[in-house]
């Protein structure tokens, strides 16, 4: 059988990853392939760079677009990552050639995944992006086949290693969060600039992709409430611990009917939880499936070698000539999902309230929480330190999240308030 030719655009962390992978671990994953791959053009921004590997032994394009035309190639590895530019043009371009695409671009999939599938899917080119969720853990195929005969109803997880990191952190060493997010760039965990992981838009990315695989949906970022971790304290970790519970950010998504809920957002989760013990960058996705009941995976979801591992996986099922639609469905499939607003999620709540310490405080709150329908289910308060701010914490029934919004913004503005209040969700999560 002819070898397949691969050319590889970006050689930063994941291309530079690919290439050492497949050097290293050559003769088996051309044995697992059936036939010998061969990486035979390579294009980044700069062929000096030091990449611990030569480039020189591969032909070198300066234009990603050409590499993409070249007759020496037979499948393209778009690792430029970015939702628009030149990843957009030249997975576009080939398609149009004809070539099948494996990429690891998440903010590209969640953005244009529905285009792109549905040029795709018409032309019979295969677009692999094992790497695009969830790093190592080979969560797609997990999906797609594993849990292929399974009506799923509902995914939940985390995605995202960096803020992963940072509360794990802040929970072992009791600093701050912008303490520990320096410690995070500085070993590499987190970029200069880090918005993405910590407001919660990566972890939506990736959210984006898996409901649309799960749920045979479009992708659609808009719907997908979005809640990062900078607001959280240290204090706030050590409350949930007394109450039971860890934070953690967590990616959700369920279906009722033609509708869709989806979120990413800090909740405190049950200490009995298995999610709660999955610390540092790791990454966990638990789906509950309707014969499967519960499946757990979990792994490093990002980082050159468990990310190269996933592309790899992908040049190994198009060396063996594996197709299916993209999102596993016929695009015409894919249909437009009724969001569910979170206004409208019913849930239980913590919530941290910075007060002056004195008579008359409580029963306020206590009364506002009346008027919105919000009941009470326990309340701390460490410390007493009269006339001086003290942290009063309160976790609720279930109740609707429109009512204790309402709430809390009319706390905020009482006279006794000394900062913002903090609220997270509570996810009673089974498993």
């Amino acid at each position: 059988m002819e070898p397949l030719k691969i050319g590889i655009v970006g050689l930063g962390t994941v291309g530079g990853g690919v290439v050492k992978l497949l050097e290293k671990n050559k003769n088996l994953i051309c044995q697992r392939a059936g036939r010998d791959i061969l990486i035979t053009a390579v294009c980044a921004h700069s062929k000096d760079k030091d990449r611990g590997f030569d480039v020189n032994v591969y032909e070198w394009f300066d234009n990603p677009l050409d590499l993409v035309k070249h007759e020496n190639v037979d499948v393209v590895l778009e690792l430029v990552g970015g939702a628009d530019g030149i990843a957009y043009d030249l997975i576009k371009e080939a398609i149009s050639q004809k070539k099948p695409i494996i990429t690891a671009n998440k903010a590209l999939l969640a953005t244009h995944g529905y285009e792109i599938a549905e040029i795709a899917d018409k032309a019979n080119v295969p677009v692999f992006y094992e790497a695009a969720v969830a790093g190592g853990i080979p969560i797609v195929k997990t999906i797609r086949e594993g849990l292929a005969g399974n009506g799923i109803k509902e995914i939940y997880g985390i995605l995202n290693g960096t803020s992963n990191y940072i509360l794990s952190e802040m929970t072992k060493t009791k600093r701050a969060f912008d303490d520990v997010l320096k410690d995070a760039q500085e070993k590499g965990y987190a970029e200069a600039d880090p918005t993405f992981d910590i407001d919660g838009t990566d972890a939506a990315h990736k959210l984006a992709i898996l409901s649309t695989i799960v749920f045979r949906t479009k992708p659609n970022l808009h719907n997908i409430y979005t809640k990062g971790i900078s607001e959280i304290k240290a204090k706030d970790i050590d409350f949930a611990k007394t109450l039971g519970y860890e934070i953690k950010l967590i990616a959700k998504a369920f279906s009722s009917g033609d509708t869709l809920g989806q979120s990413v957002t800090p909740c405190l989760i049950p200490q009995s939880h298995p999610l709660s013990s999955i610390n540092d960058v790791l990454n966990a996705v638990l789906f509950e499936g309707d014969f499967v009941k519960y499946s757990l995976s979990v792994g490093y979801g990002a980082g050159e070698g468990p990310t190269a591992s996933a592309v790899v996986a992908d040049v190994i099922d198009s060396a063996l000539g594996i197709y299916r639609p993209v999102f596993g469905v016929n695009t015409a499939e894919l249909k437009d999902a009724k969001r569910v607003a979170e206004s409208e999620n019913m849930c239980r709540f913590y919530m941290r309230l910075p007060v002056l310490d004195k008579p008359g405080v409580i029963a306020e709150v206590a009364s506002i929480l009346k008027d919105e329908d919000v009941s009470i289910e326990s309340m701390l308060q460490h410390g007493h330190d009269p006339g001086q701010s003290v942290s009063v914490v309160m976790t609720t029934h279930e109740t609707a999240a429109a009512n204790i919004y309402n709430a809390i913004e009319k706390i905020s503005t009482l006279r006794f308030m000394t900062s913002e209040p903090c609220l997270i969700q509570i996810e009673d999560l089974t498993s």
